[in-house]
Order: C-alpha cells, then sequence, then structure tokens
C-alpha cells in the first residue's frame, strides 16, 4: 500500500479556519495535539498571531499574596505536595489575624490580590478540625472562608480571590459578595484518573462531573472564573483536548471564564506520583498553542512562570498572554520548590520578545470595562480604585514599573 502523502496530515487547513474565525472541532483538536514536529512551528505561529488579534502586545500578570488558608484536604491526589493530614509538619490552619497580617504585609508591597487556597472540606474527613472550626463559631471550612475574605476586605484594600475546591451554589453566592473573582482548576474530564493508583485515585472532590457542574454554576452566578488544566498527570493528548473544549462549552454558555490556565506537572520526592516525568517544555509549548487555536483570540491564556524558570520566555511564541499571579511576599504553596520569576527579570524577558508587560487586577480588564452584572457592586468599586480606562492598574500604581 502506498504511504500517505504528508498534505494528508497537514494541520494547514485547521489553521486557516482558525485564523479565519471559524470554530474548532474535537476532531481538529485532536490532529493539532497530534501534529508532526514539522508542523509545530505553523502551529506556533498562528496560536501567536491569534493572540496578537485579540490582545495585541500587551501580556499582563497580578500582584497578589499566597494566602494557605489551610492545608488539610480530605483528598489525595498523586501529584499534590500542599495538602497535609493533622498533625503532620506543615499542617496549619490561618487565624484570621494571620491573614490580615500577611495581607497588609502585602499592601506596602503594592500587591493587589489575596489568593486563597485550601484543601477541600478537610471537616468531613477530620474531626479535631471541626472542632476547631467550631471554637471559631462556624460549622464549615467554606465559611470559614468567606469570614477570612470578608476580614481581608475591611481591614486592607486586597482584593480575594478564592481557589477554595468544590462548593454548591450557596456558598458561591456568599463568596461572591466578598470577593472579586474565583477559581477551580478543571484538571482534566476523564473518568479514568479516578481509577485505583491513578492520580484521581481518593480524591472524591475531582469527580470531573463534579467541578464542571460548580464551574457552571459559577458562570449562572455572573462570577468571573479562572480554570485550566494539567498536563502530565496521566492524561492522553485528546483528554488535554476533551478537557479544554469543555472549558469552551461553558464559556459559551456563560461567558464568565476569564483566564485558562495551562500548567505542567512537576514530580516532586514527597508525592506518590514522585517518579512520573514531567512532561517536557516542547510539550507544554505545544499544548499552549492548541489551547490558543481552540479557545480563540479573545481568550486569556496563562501558563506558571516558575515552572519553568529556563525557558518561559519562549511561551509567548505559543500564544500566552498573562503570567499569572505572581508574589514578592510569598512563596508558591503550590510548588514550593520553584520561586515566582523576580519581577524586572520577568518584564525584560517580556520587552525582549516584543510585548509590553502590564499588571491586572484579579478580575481581567474586559470584566471591569465591558461586562456589567459580573461583579458585586462594593466590589467593582474597590476595582475601579485601582484601575484606569483600560481595565488595567494604573501606571502610577505599579511600584516595579521601571522606564
Amino acid at each position: 500500500m502506498q504511504a500517505a502523502q504528508p498534505f494528508e496530515r497537514s494541520i494547514a487547513p485547521i489553521l486557516d479556519r482558525a485564523v479565519s474565525g471559524r470554530r474548532l472541532t474535537r476532531e481538529d483538536g485532536y490532529m493539532l495535539m497530534r501534529a508532526p514536529a514539522e508542523e509545530v512551528p505553523h502551529l506556533l505561529q498562528t496560536a501567536s498571531a491569534l493572540r496578537d488579534q485579540g490582545h495585541g502586545r500587551v501580556v499582563t500578570f497580578s500582584a497578589k499574596v499566597f494566602v494557605p488558608l489551610t492545608t488539610l484536604c480530605r483528598d489525595y491526589c498523586g501529584y499534590c505536595t500542599f495538602r497535609r493530614d493533622p498533625g503532620e509538619p506543615g499542617a496549619h490552619t490561618m487565624e484570621l489575624e494571620e491573614i490580615v497580617s500577611l495581607c497588609t504585609a502585602g499592601e506596602r508591597l503594592g500587591v493587589k490580590e489575596a489568593l486563597f487556597s485550601l484543601g477541600d472540606r478537610p471537616e468531613a474527613l477530620f474531626a479535631e478540625h471541626g472542632e476547631w472550626l467550631s471554637a471559631r463559631g462556624h460549622t464549615t471550612t467554606l465559611g470559614y472562608l468567606r469570614d477570612a475574605c470578608a476580614r481581608v476586605l475591611e481591614k486592607t484594600s486586597l482584593l480575594p480571590h478564592p481557589n477554595a475546591g468544590l462548593m454548591g451554589e450557596r456558598d458561591l453566592r456568599a463568596l461572591r459578595e466578598v470577593s472579586a473573582s474565583m477559581g477551580l482548576m478543571l484538571e482534566n474530564v476523564s473518568e479514568r484518573l479516578l481509577e485505583p493508583g491513578e492520580c484521581h485515585d481518593n480524591a472524591p472532590d475531582k469527580v470531573p462531573r463534579r467541578r464542571l457542574a460548580m464551574i457552571d454554576a459559577a458562570g449562572a452566578l455572573k462570577i468571573p472564573f479562572t480554570t485550566g488544566i494539567l498536563i502530565g498527570i496521566g492524561e492522553t493528548l485528546e483528554e488535554r483536548v476533551d478537557s479544554l473544549l469543555a472549558i469552551r462549552d461553558l464559556d459559551d454558555r456563560h461567558g464568565h471564564i476569564q483566564e485558562v490556565i495551562i500548567q505542567n506537572f512537576r514530580a516532586k520526592p514527597t508525592i506518590r506520583m514522585r517518579d512520573a516525568p514531567d512532561p517536557s517544555f516542547d510539550d507544554l509549548e505545544k499544548t499552549l498553542a492548541v489551547a490558543r487555536v481552540l479557545l480563540g483570540p479573545r481568550a486569556n491564556l496563562q501558563a506558571p512562570p516558575n515552572l519553568s524558570p529556563a525557558t518561559y520566555p519562549r511561551l509567548l511564541s505559543a500564544g500566552l498572554n498573562d503570567w499569572g499571579g505572581i508574589s514578592p511576599l510569598t512563596k508558591d504553596h503550590i510548588n514550593p520548590e520553584a520561586p515566582w520569576p523576580e519581577l524586572t527579570g520577568l518584564r525584560n524577558a517580556t520587552r525582549a520578545a516584543g510585548h509590553e508587560l502590564r499588571e491586572r487586577l484579579s478580575v481581567y480588564p474586559e470584566y471591569i470595562v465591558d461586562r456589567p452584572g459580573f461583579i458585586d457592586d462594593e466590589i467593582r468599586r474597590r476595582l475601579e480604585g485601582f484601575a484606569g480606562p483600560d481595565g488595567l492598574v494604573r501606571p502610577e500604581l505599579e511600584p516595579w514599573r521601571v522606564s
């Protein structure tokens, strides 16, 4: 049988359809993820052009403090180094005074975002945590989180962004009153990853349909929402595409997906998946480019620069338009071995690639400028106190801006 000719496998027609604004199919996405090495430069070039079409040459970041509200969690994900059981080294739930003190220190450094990260429903597994909450007038960790966000708003100028795991509509409504935006990583839509030995084995809050339902509920409530996928956790290339398209479908329904993160797994000696290989940088770069082509010019795409410290500037050629939250004060508690890039270096690397680095708030500018109804009125007033007409932080409020 005669071998297939190279043009029969070419992704060029798919990329042409993307550039013309046509909606790509699942099969298109599969072909892009399986594109041979010789076609990847064309994929990257198209992704970069689409990013420029939607965002120009501006690349953003958010100045934040990372607030690890509690490291206790009822899930045992194979890749997580953040969670602890009670009594383990590093197990801790922050008091309100600690949280305010941390955020006040960040405020002095010009930070605007308080990113709250915490384990899923530890009170459901650990009686001692339930007792800790009860002593402070709460029955759930999410109720305590709402109190913490309200205290940050009362005592500082920072705007809370909770990344609090699964919750229902009642807690979403309650947190919407005291936060600017929220987030939940979809991670992957594959039910297969719940099977014994896979990364989400013994992780009841990682059931994909439950996470999709929460993101959908957040959209119905008009909450600016951050989500994304993890790559290198045992998923197939097709499952990555399925996950990106599930996110696209949710945004089509509600218009609330303000940011999609493409985050690469990193092995660590203390995790169950310590012997799993890290995805290569080329794999990350290609996945980011596929995400841009599938999600379109206006999507906000981020990949954490601290997880690719030697090569992250190359991600700009794959369609990235945001570097995520970066802290001048706190470490990345999810990847504590990976320090944030220093902001001057980040600015210089961004500028060297022909882009301008600008600071954004935890809410992306289009939700501040063009989308009324997505933010609580009091929170919107606070955001507008920081933002210029373009919805980004006013230059005089960026203490790290250099000429």
